[in-house]
């Protein structure tokens, strides 16, 4: 999880556009992006989601260990 917010945080920080204006396209609070940029914890799934997609992002889940090995 800690990667996945790490690379929300970065598009944030070099997308060129506020941080208010990524708040109100992508649907959430500017608090709540706030605390995803400054490391704080208390993001919902549905708040990672909508940054995630806004951004232009997928997320992922894929199983760990020898099942993931031969990919």
């Amino acid at each position: 999880m800690a990667q996945l917010l790490d690379k929300i945080r970065r598009a944030v920080e070099t997308s060129g556009k506020t941080r208010y204006r990524i708040a109100k396209e992508s649907g959430i609070s500017a608090a709540q992006l706030s605390r995803l940029v400054n490391g704080q914890s208390g993001m919902t799934v549905e708040t990672i989601e909508r940054l995630a997609d806004y951004l232009g992002f997928r997320i992922v889940i894929e199983p760990k260990g020898k099942a993931n090995k031969g990919r």
